[in-house]
Formats: C-alpha cells, sequence, structure tokens
C-alpha cells in the first residue's frame, strides 16, 4: 500500500508573496549559488507574472498536515507542437530540505506534466557541482543527456549545467 502524499503543490498566488518571500531569505544560505529565489514582494509579483499559463506554471510546495510552505516547483517554456516540452525549476526552504520531500512534489509535477499538460518531456537543467539536486533528478528517474557550458546565467555568472530529461 503506498503512503499518502505527505507534500501537495498549489498554484502560485498573490496571497504566499509574504511568505514566500521570509521563507527565501530564511534560504539564502542554503540557495547559495544554485538559485536565486525571490526576495522582496516585487521579486516575488514579477515571478507570478513570468509564470502564468499557458505556457509557465508555477507552484508552491506545501505540507499536506500543516500546509507550511516547503519550496516551490516550476515548469516554463512550455512548447507545444511536435515537442511537447516544458524545463523545470525547483528548490526547497530551509527546514524542509533532505526529507524526502522535493522527491514527492517532482514527482507530483511531472505526473501533472504528463497528464495534465500533455507533455512528452520534462527537462531539468543542473549545475554539476550541486551533488544533491542530480541525485534527486536521478532518484526521480531524470536521464543524463548532456552537459551545456555556460548554458545558464545564475546569480551573475554564466554557469555549466548537466541536462536530465524525463519521458512520459
Amino acid at each position: 500500500m503506498r503512503a499518502a502524499a505527505r507534500v501537495v503543490l498549489t498554484p502560485l498566488a498573490n496571497v504566499d508573496a509574504t511568505e514566500f518571500v521570509a521563507a527565501a531569505a530564511a534560504s539564502k544560505k542554503l540557495h547559495a549559488p544554485w538559485v536565486s529565489p525571490p526576495l522582496t514582494v516585487a521579486a516575488y509579483r514579477a515571478r507570478l507574472e513570468r509564470t502564468r499559463p499557458p505556457d509557465n506554471y508555477g507552484f508552491a510546495i506545501r505540507r499536506r498536515e500543516t500546509g507550511a510552505l516547503a519550496g516551490y516547483v516550476e515548469i516554463t517554456n512550455i512548447v507545444r507542437g511536435t515537442f511537447l516540452s516544458g524545463y523545470l525549476g525547483y528548490y526547497l526552504f530551509s527546514g524542509h530540505e533532505r526529507q524526502g520531500l522535493m522527491s514527492e512534489a517532482l514527482k507530483q509535477v511531472a505526473m501533472y506534466g504528463f497528464r495534465k499538460l500533455r507533455l512528452h518531456r520534462l527537462e531539468a537543467n543542473i549545475q554539476p557541482e550541486n551533488l544533491a539536486s542530480i541525485a534527486l533528478a536521478r532518484a526521480c528517474g531524470f536521464k543524463r543527456e548532456g552537459y551545456s557550458p555556460r548554458y545558464l546565467k545564475v546569480r551573475g555568472r554564466w554557469r555549466d549545467h548537466e541536462r536530465r530529461a524525463l519521458l512520459a
């Protein structure tokens, strides 16, 4: 028998702004140098604008039992037609890491992407030094497809990324 999920994904919303920004500020040490979550309400609202359907979806990851904001996951830059693909971005907030919550969240968002959005492929690009994220992607079934030098600008620097993908 499968255990009940400990997390629930909710669409990112304006009402999450203050809680999200506070969690991001408390998690700066955890996130450096991998990601740059919004640290102001204005930056949060810009993120909200950028993750609007139908081409982008942003989700708050919440603990099912308490409703506490645990992290964030997004499917962005969705391409329809013959490609049917989207890109994943994700992070947890301090106090919620290394408990298997992101694994559950990634599995949920993959099901959403494949079943609801009818995508064929989800891609995660991960900095090679981010061993925890690589292990997470591998555990969720993402296969390594390649290496992209200077692929994304993160925290002001062009950084290499390992390309991993999950197919429907």
